[in-house]
C-alpha cells in the first residue's frame, strides 16, 4: 500500500509481523529485501488482529548480512511446495519455514522430555564410543572403518557398553548417533539415526522395562502439551492418551493378523511391514492405544546377549514397541551371567575371546538388567504422522544421500 507495508520478521521460534510506514521509519522500504539478517528497532504496538497479539512499528533497521541470489525455492507460505528430495537438496534454507523447523522443535521437547523423566527416575546419563571394536548386532550391516592400523566399526548401538555401565550407575540412559549399514531406500530406514538407549539394573523381569518406557512417554507427552503447545498446533498434531499399553505375544500376533486379514505367514522371525500396520490397526479399534508391545520374539532373530525364556529357550525376554503402524523400539533383558553369556555365545559359533572387554563386567558380576533402544526420527515421525522418516531428520544419511 502506498507510503504502508507490512514486514515479517521470521524469529527463531516466531514470526513477528511489523508495520513499516514512511511516516515514521528513517529508511525506504526499498532498503529491505527476502531473507536478509536484521536488527529492527521500533515500537511495540499491541494488535489483536496480528497472530502474536502485538505488532511492531519501525523506525530503524541494522542490515547485518543480505542474500547475493535470489530464493531457489519459496519458504514463506504454510507448506515448503516441493518434493521431499527437493526439500532435502534446499535443507540449509527449506528449515526456515516455520512448520519444517517446528518439526525439529518438537523433537527437541520429546529429547528434553525423556532426559527429565530419565533423570528424575534415578538414571545417569552416558556418552559412549562411535568408534568400536565390533558391531553390536553383528550381521553385515556395519561400517568398517580404516583405525590407524587397525579395523574398527562405526557403533551400531551403545549395547556393550551400557551393559558395562549398568555395573557402574545401576541404571544408565543415552541419546546419541548409532549407525546401520542397511542398503534399504525405504520411508522408515536411515543409515545414521539417533537412538535414545537405556538399560536398567537389578530387574526382576523385562517387564518392568516396558512399564518404564511406558511411564516415559506419557510423561514426555504431557511435558510437550505443557511446552510446545505452539508448534503442535502448528502441526495440527494428535497427542495421544496413554494410560496403559496393550501387550501381545509376537506369535499370537502374527495368528491375529492372520486370521483378521486373512493373510497368510510368511517370515515367522519377524513382522513385515504391513504387518505392524495392520496390528496396530486391529489394537486401536480394540483398545484405542496408538501403541502396541509385541513381546518374546524367537531367539534366532535376537543378539546373543538376549535372555532366553526360562521355560522355552527358542523365545527371548524381548519386545518390540510399534506405534502408528511402525516399529519404534526394540529392548529386553540381557544375560548377566558369564557361563550363561559363554554357553550362549559357543552356540551361535562366536568366539568370546574376541569379546573380552565386554564379558569382563559378566566376568566380575553383573546384575540382572534390561533396557531398549528408541529410534528418536521413528518416533517423532509417527507422532507428527509424517510420511518419510527422513521429514523428521534434519539432514538424512541413506545410501544415496551425503550431503547437504
Amino acid at each position: 500500500m502506498s507510503g504502508f507495508s507490512f514486514v515479517l520478521l521470521r524469529t527463531k521460534r516466531d514470526i513477528i509481523q511489523c508495520v513499516y510506514s514512511e511516516e515514521y521509519a528513517k529508511f525506504a522500504i526499498s532498503d529491505l529485501k527476502e531473507n536478509m539478517c536484521v536488527v529492527i528497532s521500533g515500537e511495540v504496538i499491541a494488535e489483536e488482529r496480528s497472530p502474536l497479539g502485538y505488532e511492531i512499528r519501525i523506525f530503524e533497521v541494522e542490515v547485518l548480512s543480505e542474500p547475493v541470489e535470489e530464493m531457489p525455492i519459496v519458504i514463506n507460505k504454510n507448506n515448503v511446495p516441493a518434493s521431499i528430495s527437493v526439500l532435502l537438496d534446499y535443507r540449509p534454507i527449506t528449515l526456515r519455514n516455520a512448520k519444517e523447523r517446528a518439526i525439529f522443535k518438537i523433537q527437541e521437547g520429546i529429547c528434553a522430555g525423556f532426559r527429565k523423566y530419565l533423570l528424575s527416575n534415578r538414571f545417569t546419563e552416558i556418552h559412549t564410543p562411535k568408534i568400536v571394536f565390533s558391531g553390536a548386532e553383528g550381521g553385515a550391516n556395519i561400517f568398517d572403518i580404516k583405525y590407524f592400523d587397525k579395523k574398527a566399526y562405526l557403533a551400531q548401538s551403545p549395547q556393550f557398553y551400557k551393559q558395562i555401565m549398568v555395573g557402574v550407575f545401576e541404571r544408565v540412559f543415552e541419546i546419541a548417533p548409532v549407525f546401520r549399514a542397511e542398503k534399504h531406500n525405504t520411508a522408515r530406514h536411515l543409515n545414521e539415526y539417533t537412538s535414545v538407549d537405556l538399560e536398567i539394573g537389578f530387574l526382576n523381569s523385562f517387564y518392568e522395562i516396558m512399564e518404564i518406557e511406558t511411564s516415559m512417554i506419557r510423561e514426555t507427552f504431557e511435558y510437550l502439551k505443557q511446552n510446545y503447545e505452539q508448534e503442535l498446533e502448528l502441526l495440527n498434531v494428535i497427542v495421544p492418551e496413554i494410560t496403559e499399553i496393550p501387550v501381545i505375544r509376537f506369535n499370537d500376533a502374527k495368528e491375529l493378523i492372520s486370521k483378521t486379514y486373512n493373510r497368510q505367514i510368511v517370515d515367522f522371525e519377524d513382522f513385515e511391514p504391513e504387518e505392524e500396520r495392520l496390528l496396530c490397526e486391529i489394537i486401536k479399534k480394540q483398545t484405542g492405544s496408538d501403541f502396541v508391545f509385541a513381546t518374546h520374539y524367537k531367539s534366532s532373530k535376537r543378539p546373543f546377549y538376549t535372555m532366553d525364556t526360562p521355560d522355552n529357550p527358542k523365545l527371548t525376554e524381548s519386545f518390540d514397541l510399534l506405534f502408528r503402524g511402525l516399529e519404534v523400539t526394540t529392548g529386553g533383558q540381557r544375560v548377566h551371567d558369564y557361563n550363561a553369556q559363554i554357553k550362549k555365545m559357543k552356540d551361535r559359533n562366536m568366539d568370546p575371546e574376541q569379546y573380552e572387554s565386554y564379558l569382563m563386567a559378566h566376568k566380575y558380576g553383573l546384575p540382572p538388567h534390561g533396557g531398549l533402544g528408541l529410534g528418536l526420527e521413528r518416533f517423532t515421525a509417527r507422532l507428527l504422522e509424517l510420511p518419510n522418516v527422513r521429514y523428521a531428520t534434519l539432514f538424512p544419511r541413506d545410501i544415496d544421500r551425503l550431503e547437504p
